[in-house]
């Protein structure tokens, strides 16, 4: 590994360079800026736990949400090969780089109160995705699941098929295969496309005001009660913005070094 690291070009490591300060920059205008003597109270403040808990909750529940239908579907789009496979895999990734705003239109008039499957929810079953949890829940899997799919699809691609194809002639059912052998086979991917589907699910802001509304202790995200506070207490966003920052970089830089980075040694 240091081998290969000490034959990159210097032109490569400038540009590196470069890129790193780019994307540090902005962080260290957001940390002089920020009113460190304010930070304590801002944590501390009710309105800002409940913006909290709620984005943690309704994240994690998103990312199982890409899980358990990512996975398949990712499945699915790595091995089977059916025609209009490539406008599957465009619709079903698509949301991942339209404007969230887009994305909560959508699923405004879709799923919402008088969206063509929406109206339907409401007078048979009496239930709304609009101004509830479940709403949030369903704007931040929307945008968050192409991630998964993605990632998973792309380590299935690289794997080995050679094992699960050896367990299907020993008896072994495709199902099995998949769960016992391909799945482990792609932990690591398995993994960081989990990792990031949360990281954008926590996030997120535009798909979920416009969808699920902005309704403090319901559907306030921690995103959203930064962007309100940015009109009124800017020390207060800069706060809430550090939080936001400093619980995404310790997830993403933990989970890396923990199940990552044994396959980066290798």
């Amino acid at each position: 590994m240091t081998r290969r690291r000490n034959q990159t070009p210097r032109v490569a490591r400038v540009l590196a360079a470069i890129a790193v300060v780019f994307f540090c920059l902005p962080f260290i205008g957001l940390l002089w800026k920020t009113p460190w003597s304010r930070i304590l109270d801002v944590f501390g403040d009710a309105d800002s736990r409940d913006a909290l808990w709620l984005s943690i909750r309704t994240s994690i529940a998103a990312a199982l949400l890409s899980l358990v239908f990512g996975v398949p579907l990712a499945w699915v789009l790595a091995t089977s090969n059916f025609r209009g496979r490539n406008v599957v895999r465009a619709l079903c990734l698509i949301s991942m780089i339209l404007p969230p705003v887009v994305g909560g239109i959508s699923l405004l008039f879709s799923l919402g109160r008088s969206g063509l499957f929406g109206r339907w929810l409401d007078e048979w079953f009496g239930f709304r995705f609009t101004f509830s949890s479940w709403g949030v829940i369903v704007a931040q899997t929307f945008v968050a699941m192409p991630f998964l799919v993605l990632t998973v699809e792309g380590a299935l691609r690289q794997s080995d098929t050679r094992f699960a194809e050896a367990a299907r002639t020993l008896g072994a059912s495709p199902w099995y295969a998949f769960r016992r052998v391909t799945i482990p086979s792609i932990a690591g991917g398995l993994i960081a496309g989990t990792v990031l589907a949360w990281a954008r699910a926590f996030g997120e802001f535009g798909a979920t005001i416009t969808f699920a509304g902005n309704y403090p202790g319901t559907t306030r995200t921690l995103s959203i009660e930064t962007y309100v506070s940015l009109e009124t207490d800017p020390g207060r966003s800069m706060a809430l913005s550090v939080m936001m920052i400093g619980i995404s970089f310790v997830v993403l830089v933990v989970l890396r070094d923990r199940w990552l980075g044994t396959e980066e040694s290798r």
